[in-house]
């Protein structure tokens, strides 16, 4: 499980969360307060930085679940660099390759089962 601030943006639109877990596929992200995007458009750009670091990950994401504590995003496009270190800091946070590579339903596991 990985957390840090990130930006999430839609156009014009600029909402603060928090990165609460993600995969190579997709990341779980806590619902902003003053969560108001656009329903008719799902693409976003998430944009986060890696801990004590300036090195920043972008990533365009569709939203495919809107709940009323999570945002749930699919990975849909990510530069290469942005791939590279994505991938590296999910190696180290979670310690196995399966994990590395778990669907976006599974990125909640952990919430329905706090001992995980």
């Amino acid at each position: 499980m990985y957390r840090a601030p990130a930006i999430l943006k839609q156009g014009e639109l600029e909402w603060h969360a928090q990165v609460l877990d993600l995969s190579l596929k997709g990341v779980l992200l806590s619902r902003p307060e003053n969560w108001q995007a656009d329903p008719e458009y799902n693409a976003f750009l998430l944009v986060f930085y890696l801990h004590d670091s300036d090195v920043e990950l972008d990533m365009d994401c569709i939203l495919v679940n809107n709940c009323k504590n999570y945002l749930h995003l699919y990975i849909d496009h990510i530069d290469i660099d942005s791939v590279s270190h994505l991938k590296r800091l999910v190696e180290l946070n979670v310690g196995n390759d399966e994990l590395l590579h778990r669907e976006l339903a599974q990125l909640t596991d952990h919430m329905a089962d706090p001992k995980s």
